[in-house]
């Protein structure tokens, strides 16, 4: 089958969508996210009410960096969620405590989601572009995370040695922009939600997206693997009503006119508005910063399998797994070409 597999497709088949009988009680599910708008088909999937309408209570935890939620997975304290893949990520998933499902972002040209960029100090004393982060001091989240091996991909594209950058761990997004405001680190990644404000107001220089220079698949949904095995029906239910959000997002949000320009009607600034309630932007703000969503949520096989290697290549997982053992593609069946 194209999209699902037979046993997803089965289980849709079986009543998966079907809202709950009168007085039945929802089945909690509780999701970690970043108040990014990447994650924008999770918050109109709850926003639209199309988790409800799957019989799910769905309560969004938010977090300021990708890292934390593999660790909040691994403690029990939430089911599943959405956001970057990090080294951590992999490395549960390798132990088997979690398994990657679907597609969330990911960085395809003309659809900025992070930002490569340089302090205002920085860039007077001559920091101009991306080469000139050779010797220099990148911030990131945490050592293992989506910016990290974004500064992998870009060194393996200018052919630089990572050795060369001295990457500054800050934990999360907040610090790192302030550090970068600061002048306390020289460059930074930082995903357009967060790098715009810093921009137009002139504290930070864009040095180039990440899309443009190497794409790759940034976000994935994942579930706890104990939750699978004890809510398989419930997770097929909410794959399910979050392909509507992608769905919705894609169609809508990233319509565009023959210039370029984005065609946004009404229905489009209904959507806006519900993912700047939970990220706490205005629509307005939210518009440039809109990432490449796949429609049906599938996720490039190749793309991850290129970051698992270099992970396990660079001593942050172990090698002894590969991706059968950490994927779930009964659910959404990813791009294999």
């Amino acid at each position: 089958m194209s999209l699902f597999s037979r046993r997803a497709a089965l289980a849709l088949g079986a009543g998966a969508l079907a809202t709950p009988a009168l007085g039945q009680a929802l089945q909690p599910l509780r999701l970690g996210v970043l108040r990014l708008a990447s994650a924008g088909p999770v918050f109109i999937a709850h926003e639209r009410g199309y988790t409800r309408e799957a019989g799910l209570d769905v309560t969004l935890r938010f977090f300021d960096a990708a890292q934390p939620i593999a660790v909040a997975i691994a403690a029990g304290d939430i089911d599943g969620g959405g956001t970057a893949f990090t080294g951590g990520r992999f490395k549960q998933a390798g132990r088997g405590q979690l398994k990657i499902l679907a597609a969330q972002s990911r960085e395809e040209p003309g659809f900025p989601l992070i930002a490569y960029l340089a302090s205002k100090r920085a860039h007077d004393a001559g920091l101009r572009s991306l080469r000139d982060l050779r010797g220099r001091t990148v911030g990131i989240t945490q050592v293992g995370s989506s910016f990290h091996y974004s500064l992998g991909l870009l060194a393996r594209k200018l052919g630089f040695p990572m050795s060369e950058v001295r990457m500054q761990p800050l934990q999360s997004l907040p610090n790192l922009s302030a550090a970068l405001v600061g002048g306390s680190i020289e460059a930074a990644l930082l995903p357009a939600t967060v790098a715009r404000p810093l921009i137009d107001r002139g504290d930070a220089v864009l040095l180039g997206w990440v899309s443009d220079e190497t794409p790759w698949q940034v976000g994935a949904v994942f579930a706890a693997t104990r939750f699978i095995q004890q809510n398989r029906d419930a997770v097929a239910r909410y794959l399910a009503a979050y392909r509507r959000g992608t769905r919705a997002y894609h169609d809508i949000l990233l319509k565009r006119r023959p210039d370029g320009t984005y065609d946004h009607g009404p229905e489009a600034e209904a959507l806006l508005g519900m993912i700047a309630r939970h990220v706490n932007q205005t629509p307005a703000q939210i518009v440039p910063s809109l990432a490449f969503v796949e429609p049906d949520a599938r996720l490039q096989w190749a793309s991850v399998a290129d970051q698992l290697q270099w992970y396990q290549e660079n001593g942050f997982v172990d090698r002894g797994f590969g991706m059968d053992a950490i994927m779930d593609t009964s659910f959404v069946e990813p791009i294999r070409a």
